[in-house]
């Protein structure tokens, strides 16, 4: 059974021990299912918060042109940036505003450039805006030999 009561929107330390325990060779991609809030709340990062209040989303826009630049040096880059609505399959109570999926090079990379300090001076806009989040690390697989390939092809 999974929580859905309670928001996240950090890493645990049981999680990432799992996530470099996978062993991921190449590349991974980041599934980001993101919900906002109404107005973003930048409390715990006055220092980057606009004159006038912003929603969640325009929060979530200065943190992604913040981090772009960063992401991209360090050998990542946004695949697909989707607005969400209401599911197909999925609980009716449940939404996400957004899907996002990142691409990075290698866990090494993305451990990198989480700990950049640089990025990290503009995580404000992200706490600012989400109301909860997920992050799915996603391995690439291959069709061949897969269970599924025949129907696929």
């Amino acid at each position: 059974m999974t929580d859905t009561s309670t928001p996240h929107f950090d890493v645990s330390p049981a999680a990432g021990m799992l996530f470099v325990r996978r062993g991921i060779a190449g590349s991974v991609v980041m599934l980001n299912l993101l919900r906002f809030r109404a107005v973003a709340d930048y409390a715990a990062h006055p220092e980057l918060a606009p004159a006038s209040p912003i929603g969640g989303s325009e929060a979530f826009g200065r943190y992604i042109a913040h981090t772009l630049p960063h992401l991209r040096a360090s050998g990542g880059d946004i695949l697909f940036l989707g607005q969400g609505g209401p599911f197909l399959i999925g609980p009716e109570s449940e939404r996400w505003d957004m899907a996002m999926l990142v691409r990075q090079s290698s866990v090494a990379a993305f451990l990198a450039f989480a700990e950049n300090e640089t990025y990290l001076a503009g995580i404000g806009h992200r706490v600012a805006a989400l109301e909860d989040a997920r992050l799915l690390p996603l391995e690439e697989m291959s069709l061949r030999g897969h269970a599924v390939a025949g129907a696929l092809s």
